[in-house]
């Protein structure tokens, strides 16, 4: 099966909570008519970035936003993923990706590894310790977050262990449109699998988010990319397009993981 993943770039409003879930619930129903098996929305879509007001706005893992997330992709029968503020069970809050399929059930978890300093996410939130690999019956995903589009380690991991869609949501703001592009495009040739990332859109305080959602194939085309207003848009990964790449360019195969180290410099 060949799945039809739906970008729903939108605006946040910074702490609105009930306005931005009411934006999800639209964008969901829209999404779901047009036959998407999944709702990709950006990175912390329930609040933006109140990290002052995080103990306040995180819920637990199967309460508040997250249950309410788990309610909205039950109703209109579409798998939802977006990053929310959680309490993590190990302590400490989290910037958290949640896969909820169309029964409402979370099928992953995904908190942010890398950790953004020029947003201040260390001050706030506690980074997250390992990725999280979803199997789903139209494909085999892998969870990232926003910072960590600079981290092609994360990315080739997922790819070694056999993903063929790796999902980002973003908050990734101006000027750096050249680096989000320039860097999706590599993370889709190196690892020779899908990438569809969804980022925000509008401005917080003196700060702009650029839009640009975009999906890109095995070989780095590009599918769809939006512009800098609010966009609801889906296309259909074609599965065996991963494997024709992989074959056609065994790259992952080629690998010489024993080469790639230095030796310490003589005295």
């Amino acid at each position: 099966m060949n799945p039809r993943i739906a970008l729903g770039q939108m605006d946040v409003v910074v702490g609105e909570v009930e306005r931005n879930f009411a934006e999800v619930e639209r964008l969901a129903r829209a999404a779901s008519a047009d036959g998407a098996d999944l709702l990709l929305l950006p990175e912390l879509w329930s609040t933006g970035y109140c990290l002052e007001r995080a103990e306040e706005l995180a819920s637990t893992l199967d309460s508040g936003p997250a249950a309410r997330f788990a309610e909205i992709a039950a109703t209109h029968r579409i798998a939802l993923c977006g990053s929310i503020l959680t309490r993590l069970p190990e302590g400490g809050i989290g910037n958290t990706a949640l896969l909820i399929d169309r029964e409402g059930r979370c099928q992953g978890r995904y908190s942010k590894i890398h950790l953004f300093g020029l947003m201040n996410e260390p001050d706030h939130l506690t980074p997250g310790r390992q990725p999280c690999r979803v199997e789903m019956q139209w494909g085999t995903l892998g969870l990232t977050i926003c910072y960590d589009l600079r981290f092609p380690e994360l990315f080739r991991a997922y790819a070694l262990s056999g993903v063929d869609v790796i999902l980002l949501v973003a908050q990734w703001p101006m000027p750096r449109l050249m680096h989000w592009q320039t860097l999706l495009r590599a993370r889709a040739i190196e690892n020779q699998c899908y990438v569809v990332a969804c980022n925000r859109v509008g401005t917080s305080g003196t700060t702009t988010f650029f839009g640009h959602s975009t999906i890109i194939d095995p070989r780095g085309e590009i599918l769809f990319e939006a512009g800098d207003a609010p966009v609801l848009h889906a296309e259909t990964l074609d599965r065996s397009r991963v494997v024709s790449t992989r074959e056609h360019m065994p790259v992952l195969s080629d690998r010489r993981q024993e080469c790639y180290f230095l030796s310490e410099p003589e005295a």
